[in-house]
């Protein structure tokens, strides 16, 4: 009986299900294959099903108007590279784009992509020297739009400012770290690196600084990383252990709070406040017709600016009043002088001086000896 309860069991147990089934084995599913490397196209050796591209392929980038003068003198060795690559370009400095196109004569499917980034970074003042490097297979960019993350301005200005650091301290040493080519340019930041894993980082690190993260954090965990990566014991090993871990500290500032004076306790509520109506009944202003309130109003207003004018005419009459000025030295001792003359005298000598010359009177009978 027991081993019949056994096998009623066993039939009754789901069986697990086989998922591999109808899974066959795939070329590219090989350990050896490096699925990272890039293989560099030849003209030689790769070609095209049918010799050639089947459709023509084009990209229009404007750019801002502090750039056409640096582009109408780097356009020649832009054209230069370019028609190395078989591609097209045109600079159309009426409407401020740069287009790049395909020709019968292209081979490489993927070169247009490059070309298209190529004008992308020069549009956004990276050197020419620089942005040709993206025509390598090696090289890959990435332009991070930081204009839409802060909508304070002046926020803003300040994260971007803390991203690059004092005389670009901070984006040095951030290049040195991820091993890209930084630039900082208005509301985006162009970046170029010959790995996806450094493109990656700085991105992280661009992003994080303008939601408020320093970079300098940052740039310590990504040295560390560095560090570990060179010794083959801890390669392949956990590294969370080594790194910093910053703990974001949020200080809540306390507010004073305003002290209010204590009110006397009253059973009572408080007066119910008058309506805009109830005043009207009050004054007898409710009774009265349209043009008798427009009246009244007028009025108050003439009574008030009659009152304000008043007040300003005093005002100005005070400012005018000036104190007397003070009595000078000079002034004092010619009053003293006139105050002692002697009149009764001066008329004597007058006269004794009017007879002896005869009546004719000189210039020095006025003038006082």
């Amino acid at each position: 009986m027991a081993s019949k309860d056994d096998q009623k069991t066993d039939s009754k147990s789901p069986q697990k299900k086989n998922h591999k089934k109808y899974r066959r084995d795939k070329p590219w599913d090989n350990e050896n294959i490096d699925h990272w490397k890039i293989d560099h196209w030849n003209d030689n050796e790769d070609k095209l099903p049918g010799g050639r591209l089947l459709e023509e392929s084009s990209f229009a980038t404007l750019f801002p108007k502090y750039r056409e003068n640096y582009l109408r003198q780097v356009w020649p060795v832009v054209t230069k590279a370019l028609d190395s690559h078989k591609i097209a370009c045109e600079l159309d400095l009426v409407e401020g784009s740069m287009t790049v196109r395909t020709t019968s004569a292209t081979t490489d499917p993927y070169i247009i992509l490059k070309a298209r980034d190529l004008l992308k970074l020069i549009a956004r003042s990276i050197p020419v020297v620089q942005a040709l490097k993206i025509l390598k297979d090696e090289w890959v960019s990435d332009i991070v739009k930081i204009g839409g993350i802060v909508r304070n301005k002046e926020r803003f200005i300040k994260r971007r400012q803390r991203l690059l650091g004092q005389e670009g301290s901070t984006l040095k040493a951030l290049e040195l770290v991820t091993g890209c080519f930084i630039l900082v340019q208005g509301n985006t930041v162009s970046i170029m690196s010959e790995s996806h894993k450094g493109l990656k980082q700085a991105r992280q690190v661009v992003v994080d600084c303008m939601n408020n993260i320093h970079p300098i954090y940052h740039i310590k965990r990504l040295m560390i990383m560095k560090e570990l990566a060179k010794d083959e014991k801890l390669k392949s090993e956990d590294w969370e252990r080594f790194l910093p871990k910053f703990a974001k500290k949020n200080v809540q500032r306390k507010k004073v709070a305003k002290k209010k004076a204590p009110k006397a306790y009253t059973p009572f509520p408080p007066a119910q406040t008058p309506r805009k109506v109830d005043l009207q009944l009050e004054t007898g202003e409710y009774f009265a017709s349209e043009e008798q309130r427009k009246a009244q109003q007028l009025m108050v207003k003439k009574s008030k600016a009659k009152q304000k004018s008043v007040e300003k005419r005093k005002i100005r009459e005070m400012e005018d009043e000036k104190l007397p000025a003070k009595r000078t030295k000079k002034v004092k001792a010619e009053r003293s002088a006139t105050a002692n003359v002697d009149v009764g005298r001066l008329q004597e000598n007058l006269k004794k001086r009017k007879s002896d010359s005869g009546g004719k009177s000189k210039m020095s009978d006025f003038v006082q000896g």
